[in-house]
């Protein structure tokens, strides 16, 4: 759980994507393919994070299916997405966030999900079939997901957070002990939202705004972190910072009195997905990989070894009952987590919040 890192979303450069708007610029058809391919001769690779699903999964796919698999890891969803974008990659299935899948498809670069080879959607909730960078999972099936906000030790703080406020002009005893993520769209999300903005705004005078609110609160950091924050505040070298849910209940599996709240402005709601890529030639068996994930006991393994949340309503229900009560963010319901704006492509304003997020990180 500790040594798991995801891959933080961030932008699609304008220069790789240059989309004219969000979301698919083609309906999902019928992919025509065949219910009753021999799997047996086809053998995929899938591209993942590292720690990101069970060991043993491609066995137990290859036992079930037939089919051979091989696994290969990225680090981050720009290293996955370049060879995606080269039309070689010899990747069959790959593992990305959402707004990756939405740029990718609008692309024509993906293979459209054929519900009769993928029947285990049905163990989805329902709301993850209205993801707006995928409405109707066309092009992408959602594998975990989960929010950002204030993780935190009261012992140090003295007092429970409930802003962004807490985080970006803290009190005098806070000052210099908080962290927040250098990576562009996390950074900007505490601004925005203090500010009543869209995570998801292109206009550029809002962008503008949270960066003078960004520079204004560099005084106080501590640091940019967005791998090692949980540590820091364990340690006490930090007492409040900006993380992902997940990441913050490694923090509390080490110290249970830390605390995750999410910020009564409101935050995100990340997705990370599974795709296919459209020069995928094992196309029936990538089918057949993402069905087999979406097993329950697949699924809960997720929310059981990297303490995220899982889309997978068959799989939360196989969670057991002493998670919840260990790491009490994981208890967030459906409708509080869609209460969260749900993270979509930038391609409008994507190189502005790349210059904003260097400007301020930087010097």
């Amino acid at each position: 759980m500790g040594n798991y890192r995801r891959s933080v979303v961030a932008v699609i450069a304008a220069s790789t994507f240059a989309l004219t708007a969000c979301g698919s610029t083609e309906d999902s058809a019928a992919p025509g393919l065949d219910p009753n391919a021999d799997l047996s001769k086809q053998s995929i690779v899938v591209s993942n994070y590292e720690s990101y699903m069970p060991d043993d999964l491609p066995a137990r796919f290859t036992t079930a299916t037939k089919a051979g698999i091989d696994v290969t890891y990225h680090a981050t969803n720009e290293e996955v997405v370049a060879k995606l974008v080269s039309g070689n990659s010899g990747i069959d299935v790959a593992f990305i966030s959402g707004t990756y899948a939405q740029a990718l498809a609008a692309q024509g670069l993906l293979e459209p999900i054929d519900t009769n080879l993928v029947p285990n959607l049905k163990n989805l909730y329902p709301e993850a079939s209205q993801l707006p960078y995928d409405v109707g999972n066309k092009y992408s099936v959602p594998y975990a997901w989960g929010t950002t906000g204030l993780c935190y030790r009261p012992d140090l703080t003295g007092y429970d957070p409930d802003s962004w406020t807490d985080l970006l002009s803290p009190r005098e005893n806070v000052s210099g002990k908080t962290t927040m993520m250098a990576t562009e769209r996390w950074l900007l999300l505490p601004a925005l939202k203090s500010l009543g903005y869209s995570a998801n705004t292109q206009n550029e005078d809002e962008l503008n705004k949270a960066k003078e609110v960004l520079v204004e609160t560099k005084k106080s950091l501590l640091a940019y972190d967005d791998t090692t924050f949980y540590q820091r505040l364990v340690s006490g070298e930090a007492s409040l910072v900006a993380a992902w849910d997940g990441w913050c209940n490694y923090g509390i599996a080490e110290n249970p009195d830390i605390k995750f709240v999410v910020p009564k402005e409101g935050s995100d709601l990340w997705v990370d997905v599974m795709v296919i890529p459209k020069s995928s030639t094992n196309k029936e068996a990538a089918q057949a990989f993402v069905n087999f994930v979406l097993q329950a006991d697949t699924q809960s393994w997720v929310t059981e070894n990297i303490l995220y949340k899982t889309p997978n309503k068959a799989a939360m229900e196989l969670v057991p009952a002493e998670l919840f009560k260990q790491y009490p963010n994981l208890n967030m319901s459906i409708a509080e987590l869609f209460q969260q704006e749900v993270l979509v492509d930038v391609p409008d304003a994507s190189s502005l919040y790349t210059k904003i997020a260097t400007e301020v990180t930087s010097g």
